[in-house]
């Protein structure tokens, strides 16, 4: 439409007659709105690209965990001063998750069972679950126990000694829904984490079994020998099936056996923190287990 037109349409046109330029101006503003409703047919014949802006893919993320399940498989044995505050701080960190515990405890006789049977009473049986068995069977055979009983479509299995601290489970949770992960798995040895409370030589032991195991099996991760892990539930019982282990050297065979079947594995650095109460349970026998156990896998693998 010409400028002069819309002098003469528009409402504040010098015309007397104010309300016969109103209808002229109506006039003109329905003709222009036909015709842009006449070309809109090509308008629908392109091809747009609508790029999701920060804020969407979050949503999208977010809307994602809320559909998830997240079951917590802990192991104990004499670990009554510590499950209690690792429950809360569980609860405390996982506040938007849809989660259950699983403590899985080897006839524990430091009264382990009864401070979770009360922690039940206060979180309800159906998001702290105690499956416990009568004597200690292997730390394997304990996350094969507990995934029996897990009724998330993930599953995190982390110690009960607070040497992994729940305020990494949100972060394990974001890398997964970022990457679609099969294994998110937390690791001393990248930027960004480490140890805190070990002496040199345990350093060094546990740097050297890494070494080692990385130099003879090329598993594609930095901690083979760490325990802090998710799991796709799907995942992690086709792993299990296929380990034979049941000590220590059982995280070094699953994380292995993952790699080697072509699941996709992500990390997530953390620091490792030595038991606050309690001793710890890795001595001579574990060690010796675990070059043994090294040693399957360079055959088998």
């Amino acid at each position: 439409m010409q400028g002069s037109e819309f002098a003469r349409a528009s409402p504040t046109s010098s015309a007397t007659n104010k309300g016969s330029a109103q209808k002229v101006y109506n006039t003109v503003c329905v003709r222009r709105a036909n015709s842009a409703l006449q070309s809109w047919p090509m308008a629908q014949s392109r091809t747009f690209k609508v790029i999701p802006n920060s804020n969407q893919k979050e949503k999208k993320k977010h809307r994602m965990a809320e559909r998830n399940k997240y079951s917590i498989i802990i192991p104990t044995y004499n670990e009554r001063l510590n499950i209690a505050l690792v429950v809360y701080l569980v609860f405390k960190h996982l506040r938007d998750v849809d989660f259950e515990i699983i403590v899985v405890d080897d006839g524990s006789p430091d009264g382990t069972q009864e401070v979770v049977k009360q922690l039940q009473q206060v979180y309800g049986e159906d998001r702290i679950l105690l499956r416990a068995r009568p004597k200690k069977l292997g730390l394997g055979t304990a996350y094969s126990h507990g995934l029996k009983h897990a009724s998330g479509n993930f599953v995190v299995i982390m110690d009960a000694d607070l040497s992994h601290h729940p305020k990494y489970l949100p972060s394990f949770i974001k890398k997964q829904l970022e990457t679609g992960a099969s294994i998110v798995t937390g690791t001393r040895y990248v930027n960004g984490g480490g140890v805190h409370g070990w002496n040199l030589m345990r350093k060094l032991t546990s740097r050297g079994a890494n070494v080692l195991a990385q130099t003879l099996l090329w598993p594609g991760v930095s901690d083979l020998t760490g325990s802090f892990r998710l799991y796709r539930k799907s995942v992690l019982e086709d792993i299990i099936r296929s380990c034979v282990s049941k000590g220590y050297v059982f995280q070094m065979e699953m994380i292995v056996r993952a790699s080697r079947k072509g699941y996709h594995i992500e990390e997530v650095p953390i620091t490792f923190v030595d038991r606050v109460y309690g001793s710890s349970k890795l001595g001579g026998s574990e060690i010796v287990e675990y070059l043994k156990g090294l040693a399957y896998l360079l055959v088998t693998t």
